[in-house]
């Protein structure tokens, strides 16, 4: 699809009913209304002091796709890259649709004002066979490489953070448990109107009675959510950061909650854990938002002071 054409966003399924290839219908035409040019008086522009591009990770068992943002080369002293950049690793939200390049406005904000680089996981999306495991393990694996491979992306491996967003926020969270597990350092995690419990308790919290069915048809596609990330006899648990067994000496987190939004009780209730495990923690509400807004700044005006939050926390975070 050409930059200059207007795209339709497809209507919404009967989750509940949908099929394996009604799915992939829905999620290509929605990544298409996602796509760069298709919708950006809606996602925003992209910040002009960045450079985008995709780049190809071998992983093992499958080569990954990330979106990659860097500090555009400045002309006056004719560099062309900066190197030893502070690092952020980023991935998506949506589940079972959505692509990196909705992520564009916030992701290039950040890659040119901190400045850093910027990788967005364009990770395995659910699907009847593609479990929410998979998608954790790109998370991780993208961030490990790029680690490991610190001075190939002109990184400090030293000032590394991750970020996320709904059910990327999940990916994220689990995520930074891994690497504490495996001892790399993360300067901080933020996590946005994050999905953190996929168990049978995920639709009990008190935000998802109230927000069930305004202002979107959320519990539906919670549900279907949870069906495609957890396969029959899986443990829900493993991949439920609010049920994990030890949150302590996780890197410091911002959680960014939207108020009408049916997960808004899993941010909640997540940062209440960090805290109680002497990670630190600040919980940042933004009354009267809904769930993606960070991502919708063309609909949402609050996405410009939660993008300006995010900036801040990170620079903090990354200044050593």
């Amino acid at each position: 699809m050409s930059d200059d054409t207007a795209a339709t966003r497809p209507p919404e399924l009967d989750f509940s009913a949908i099929t394996a290839e009604e799915l992939r219908t829905y999620r290509d035409a929605e990544n298409r209304f996602r796509a760069p040019g298709a919708a950006r008086s809606i996602l925003g522009e992209p910040d002009t002091g960045a450079a985008i591009d995709w780049r190809e990770i071998a992983l093992p068992g499958r080569d990954l796709p990330v979106r990659v943002y860097r500090p555009a080369p400045t002309e006056d002293d004719g560099t062309t890259a900066q190197a030893d950049l502070p690092l952020v690793v980023h991935v998506h939200g949506g589940g079972f649709v959505g692509t990196a390049v909705q992520c564009d406005w916030t992701n290039s904000y950040l890659a040119a004002r901190l400045p850093a680089l910027v990788v967005s996981v364009e990770h395995r999306l659910l699907a009847p066979g593609s479990p929410l495991a998979n998608a954790a393990d790109d998370g991780w694996d993208v961030l490990d490489h790029v680690v490991r491979h610190a001075a190939r992306w002109g990184v400090d491996p030293a000032r590394t953070a991750v970020f996320g967003e709904s059910c990327g926020a999940l990916i994220t969270a689990l995520t930074a448990i891994r690497a504490r597990e495996a001892g790399l350092e993360l300067k901080a995690q933020v996590l946005v109107n994050p999905v953190v419990d996929v168990t049978e308790t995920m639709v009990d919290h008190p935000s998802i009675a109230e927000y069930a069915y305004s202002p979107t048809r959320a519990l539906p596609q919670l549900r279907f959510v949870q069906r495609l990330a957890v396969p029959p006899g899986a443990d829900a648990g493993a991949v439920s950061p609010l049920y994990a067994d030890d949150l302590s000496g996780l890197a410091p987190a911002l959680v960014v909650v939207p108020t009408q939004d049916a997960v808004a009780d899993h941010g909640r209730r997540y940062a209440e854990r960090l805290r109680a495990a002497g990670t630190p923690a600040r919980l940042s509400e933004y009354p009267g938002a809904k769930h993606a807004f960070l991502t919708l700044p063309g609909l949402e005006p609050q996405a410009e002071a939660a993008q300006a939050e995010i900036l801040r926390f990170l620079r903090a975070a990354l200044a050593t």
